[in-house]
């Protein structure tokens, strides 16, 4: 893996972690919020990690199961795009 595509993997998956952040604090004040294919995007073109990291420790959508098993799927996809892409 070279140094390009490692600092893109670390800025998608700080990208889904801060859409993550966002709709969540959105979540919390009314506000707009991110459409689920959003999240499920960011997710599945590479952001597992991030994605993975805020829905644990900010608890956000643990209690939509569908939502969950989408992101499961959507995670598969971005490791198989990621082992596709570095291959």
């Amino acid at each position: 893996m070279t140094e390009q595509n490692i600092a893109i993997l670390v800025a998608v998956n700080l990208v889904a972690f801060g859409l993550f952040r966002f709709d969540k604090k959105q979540a919390q004040s009314g506000g707009w919020r991110i459409p689920e294919r959003t999240l499920w995007l960011s997710c599945g073109t590479g952001g597992v990690l991030g994605a993975w990291l805020a829905v644990v420790s900010l608890r956000h959508k643990t209690r939509k199961p569908v939502f969950l098993l989408v992101l499961t799927l959507a995670s598969a996809a971005g490791i198989a795009f990621w082992s596709w892409l570095i291959g």
